[in-house]
């Protein structure tokens, strides 16, 4: 196992309507926090495997109490970079039957989104690990932030450490053009890829033939091809390509693909009745690098982290909550829900 994983990201405020209200009805906010990879973090140390969230963070309460919920999981905060103004908030509105979820960002001016190059040490903070995860979320944030992505993985790969991206394409946050722009730079640093059913269209043009993922229709066989293309444009050692679909808000099919450059491997398809989904991919790159690292086989990784996220599903807020020991259980077969006892 690594020494340490290391993640890059923003961490947010989420305030979260009650139960299914909407936002026009709702008087009150459930506040609590999350963001791609610092979800990834807290999974990973559930996992057992020493997890590292890097960040700016302003210096007020409200960025301490983000840096805490981190903490209380055992998550490594002790280089995350204090100073700016503000944490990101994003709202969330829950979905429910053919009503979908909603999310809307206040995050412009974060701490994050106005940090530099000259505020993240990469030699300091690389050392003695072993492997860096980042999301498209954070290069999207601005070209200033997009830099500072590309600096660290530049030297990620002069450490010869592994790089992991989930492509986490944000129509609300920059344009397909600028995606694939910037993203097509970060991919080739990129040893592990995951993307969703939409990722590899959205930021490449990639597409699965036979797919709607509008009407809940994912041909699995199309993303053989899709895993193919992106592999043959960046050299990724393995691409993962999660797939979703959606019968309403509250229902999904959820399976997942895993590319390893010479043969590919399909998860057991699970029918989830969603508490929450926020976070949902970022336990799959959990479970993925967790697998990984355990040098499981391609199979064995493709289910744990497929199960890993199925479980995510049922959970609220943005953080995994579950054990590998649960995880194994359902990879396993076990679906039933049976109380434990």
């Amino acid at each position: 196992m690594p020494k340490r994983v290391i993640t890059f990201g923003e961490l947010m405020l989420r305030l979260a309507s009650e139960g299914y209200l909407r936002f026009t009805q709702t008087d009150r906010f459930g506040a609590s926090y999350g963001g791609g990879e610092a979800n990834v973090a807290v999974s990973l140390v559930n996992f057992g495997v020493n997890a590292v969230f890097v960040s700016k963070m302003p210096a007020n309460d409200i960025g301490r109490a983000g840096v805490n919920s981190l903490r209380k999981y055992g998550v490594d905060t002790s280089l995350i970079v204090w100073g700016g103004n503000r944490v990101g908030i994003y709202f969330l509105e829950k979905g429910a039957s053919q009503r979908p979820s909603k999310v809307i960002y206040d995050r412009a001016g974060s701490a994050i989104a106005k940090a530099t190059t000259a505020d993240f040490d990469w030699n300091k903070i690389f050392d003695g690990a072993d492997w860096f995860h980042f999301t498209g979320i954070t290069p999207a944030l601005g070209e200033n932030v997009a830099e500072i992505c590309h600096e660290a993985c530049k030297n990620a790969k002069k450490r010869n450490m592994v790089v992991s991206c989930d492509l986490n394409y944000r129509n609300k946050l920059w344009s397909k053009e600028e995606a694939g722009k910037v993203m097509g730079e970060l991919c080739k640093y990129v040893d592990i890829c995951i993307a969703n059913e939409e990722d590899a269209a959205d930021v490449f043009g990639i597409k699965a033939s036979a797919t709607d993922v509008t009407s809940g229709k994912v041909n699995h066989e199309g993303y053989k091809e899709v895993a193919k293309k992106l592999v043959e444009r960046f050299g990724f050692q393995k691409t993962a390509i999660t797939l979703r679909g959606s019968l309403s808000a509250d229902d999904n099919h959820w399976a997942a693909m895993l590319y390893d450059g010479k043969e590919f491997h399909f998860s057991r398809e699970y029918l989830i009745h969603i508490v929450d989904r926020v976070g949902g991919g970022d336990s799959f790159g959990a479970g993925l690098i967790y697998a990984i690292i355990n040098n499981y086989s391609s199979k064995e990784t493709v289910e744990f982290a497929a199960a890993a996220s199925c479980l995510k599903h049922s959970i609220e807020g943005d953080y995994n909550q579950v054990s590998v020991e649960e995880v194994k259980k359902l990879a396993g077969g076990d679906a039933s829900g049976r109380v434990q006892r």
